[in-house]
């Protein structure tokens, strides 16, 4: 059998979790993805597509592993998954006190600040996590992407088929931005700091005549801010937190533009 097919066994028989073939097949997925040779979600046909059965691995993993006390100098820890080694080799810069857990994988030309990426993440070739960053389980990070200072990005491990945070390639997110609940920031765009993306969040493009609005994603080259629309309640009307897209990148803006510099470009 394919390490997939005793996965999926042991997903449904937990006690396939003590035999020898179930601890390999798992160790061996995730030695995979600590390596980028496979991933938790990927682009197929312009579409991003979960492979579940590696998700079931990564929760597996935890069961097979026993806590064992770590130290990083005179600091001590205990848990179940080491970190990552062998920066060096890897070609990625690690800022102390930067942290990466074993089975997320980190690109060649990747920086590292003080920050911490999960199992199951991928940091494509390229990308800054800047100071007090985190890039949750799974999440998905692309090429030449800046995550700026305190960015936080959601991870997802269960419901097994939930999709992950995508980042897509040359996105700036800026400082303080949460993106969560799976939702996906197409290539190139740009997110003024704090800004809130939620699966539920309401995005909406006041760029041109009419708002145009759209939930759980970013377009293509779109340049966001911070927003508020009212909402009525039973107990009245408040300002609730939004998304405004006020106008797009230009092409003749460099991928690794700071964000100052694309807000210039539409005189915010």
């Amino acid at each position: 059998m394919t390490d997939k097919e005793i996965i999926l066994q042991a997903w449904d028989n937990r006690d396939l979790l003590k035999e020898r073939q179930t601890i390999d097949a798992i160790n061996d997925t995730i030695a995979l993805l600590n390596r980028g040779e496979i991933r938790v979600c990927e682009k197929q046909d312009g579409e991003w597509v979960i492979n579940e059965w590696v998700k079931k691995a990564i929760v597996l993993y935890f069961p097979i592993s026993k806590t064992k006390k770590m130290n990083a100098g005179d600091l001590e820890f205990a848990d179940k998954i080491p970190t990552k080694k062998d920066y060096l080799e890897w070609g990625v810069r690690a800022v102390p006190t930067a942290v990466a857990r074993y089975g997320a994988y980190i690109a060649k030309g990747v920086i590292l600040m003080p920050s911490y990426v999960n199992i199951g993440a991928y940091v494509d070739s390229g990308t800054m996590v800047d100071t007090w960053a985190t890039v949750g389980s799974c999440a998905q990070i692309g090429k030449n992407v800046h995550l700026a200072g305190g960015v936080g990005i959601g991870g997802v491990l269960e419901p097994i088929g939930a999709k992950p945070v995508i980042i897509e390639d040359d996105c700036f997110i800026g400082s303080r931005c949460i993106v969560v609940e799976g939702a996906r920031i197409c290539e190139g765009a740009v997110l003024g700091a704090n800004t809130v993306i939620t699966a539920s969040t309401k995005i909406i493009d006041v760029s041109g005549e009419e708002e145009v609005i759209y939930k759980g994603y970013v377009p293509k080259n779109s340049v966001v801010i911070p927003g508020s629309i009212t909402k009525k309640f039973p107990a009245g009307e408040y300002n609730v937190n939004c998304a405004l897209i006020i106008g797009k990148r230009k092409e003749s803006t460099d991928k690794k533009t700071s964000l100052n510099d694309a807000l210039r470009d539409i005189e915010i």
